[in-house]
């Protein structure tokens, strides 16, 4: 049985934006940015408890080659991506996401 993820609408967003940020930045990097986090995505799907808790339900998949997490949690269904989080922003911002 393989596991289903979803996005929160806001994670959606941070995505979209920071892939946008990142390509203004220098063409190809913002498909650069979008493939790493489908990389963290596909190893939360396949190892979803491997990723540090940052509290009770909550989960931290780091972004490799960017200051990016993927904070997610695992519910029945499967994983629900609540932020794509920059870690230079304020901690715990998408505390009350579902």
């Amino acid at each position: 049985m393989s596991r289903q993820f979803s996005f929160h609408t806001t994670a959606e967003k941070e995505l979209n934006e920071a892939a946008a940020y990142y390509e203004t930045e220098s063409r190809g990097l913002g498909a650069a940015f979008l493939r790493e986090v489908e990389h963290a995505v596909r190893h939360v799907l396949e190892y979803p408890e491997s990723a540090p808790l940052v509290n009770r339900l909550v989960r931290s998949k780091l972004v490799r080659r960017f200051p990016y997490s993927v904070m997610y949690s695992v519910i029945p269904r499967g994983i629900r991506v609540l932020a794509i989080s920059n870690q230079k922003r304020r901690p715990f911002y998408w505390r009350d996401r579902k």
